[in-house]
């Protein structure tokens, strides 16, 4: 009786051909989405390759109160401070100011740090001499403090180009930690101690204007 009325729900005809193309369907769906998984190139997220071929670093006492600098030179002219960070293949990766203001972050919050260290990284490779400068910015006491400085060539292997402390007596005072050149293939050539003034090359470039 109920059935006159069309109010129990008909059961269709079993069709295979059309649950096998569903299901072919669905496979080739999912095979589509695993090869776009495949072929889709990693995010970069702005990240910039930091391989080095020379790294520079100048070390200075923990907790030492003094403010030491380090200009880099190549063999173009181009130098790296700590009001030019990056010129040419060479990038100043710390700028460390002593005691002044010398903080890290550590799980969002500013740390004082102890480590009195500036590294600049060159990551392409430039024939010729390179210039490593020490300039005693801020003296807080009267005792000479030991600087040292260190270069090494990192590829195919690491090699210490050179390593060395000095004595740094004063504020304002420029000492040439070393001065070291290479060849087009990056090996290392010459190593010196002849002293060069940055500061003074800096005072001799023009002003730029406008």
């Amino acid at each position: 009786m109920i059935d006159e009325y069309d109010l129990m729900p008909q059961e269709e005809p079993f069709d295979p051909f059309a649950v096998m193309l569903f299901k072919a369907l669905q496979v080739l769906a999912f095979l589509f989405f695993v090869a776009l998984l495949a072929i889709a190139p990693e995010a970069k997220d702005g990240k910039i390759d930091s391989k080095a071929e020379f790294l520079v670093t100048m070390a200075w006492p923990d907790q030492h109160p003094d403010d030491f600098d380090m200009f880099v030179q190549d063999p173009l002219g181009n130098m790296v401070w700590y009001r030019r960070r990056e010129a040419g293949f060479m990038l100043l990766d710390r700028d460390d100011r002593g005691g002044a203001n010398d903080f890290i972050l550590v799980n969002g919050r500013k740390v004082l740090s102890p480590i009195r260290q500036e590294t600049v990284s060159i990551r392409g490779i430039v024939a010729g001499e390179y210039t490593v400068n020490i300039y005693h910015f801020i003296a807080m006491g009267r005792e000479p403090v030991p600087v040292s400085v260190k270069v090494e060539k990192l590829n195919p292997t690491v090699q210490v180009v050179h390593y060395d402390k000095m004595m740094m007596q004063s504020a304002g005072t420029e000492r040439t930690a070393v001065r070291f050149s290479i060849d087009a293939s990056g090996g290392i050539v010459d190593v010196n101690h002849h002293e060069k003034s940055l500061l003074q090359t800096l005072r001799r470039r023009p002003s730029k204007s406008g």
